[in-house]
């Protein structure tokens, strides 16, 4: 489990347990609708990238090479798919090292290979097109 997942059920138990011992049930209420609330925000920024990334071709970039320079190592799927504003096209997948291969194409034909471990970039690759 990821490290960020833990410390968020954790500060979302913790809320809990000092809601309770400070306001009785009252807090108890409330440190759970705060919580209810936090998940919906989540849940309606995953939709909100999962949409405007459906109304695009999949596998297509605006410019590949503002995409190249725009990643890091360690950024997680959804925010690749913020900058790219489409869904990658799957190339290849490894399920021995747990790593999925997408690209992004743009109209000039240049290609961006991105390699995901676990959902965060671990590499990536600028593929220009032939002149």
């Amino acid at each position: 489990m990821n490290p960020h997942t833990l410390i968020g059920w954790g500060l979302a138990l913790a809320a809990v347990v000092v809601g309770w011992l400070s306001y009785g049930w009252q807090g108890l209420v409330l440190a759970v609708t705060v919580v209810v609330f936090w998940l919906l925000l989540q849940f309606n920024r995953a939709v909100r990238v999962l949409r405007i990334a459906s109304a695009n071709p999949v596998g297509f970039v605006a410019n590949a090479v503002m995409l190249h320079a725009k990643l890091k190592p360690g950024m997680r799927l959804p925010q690749v798919l913020v900058l790219t504003r489409a869904l990658g096209r799957k190339v290849a997948e490894d399920a021995a090292a747990a790593s999925e291969t997408w690209a992004w194409t743009d109209a000039g034909g240049d290609t961006v290979q991105l390699v995901l471990r676990h959902g965060r970039l671990v590499s990536w690759e600028l593929q220009r097109a032939a002149a």
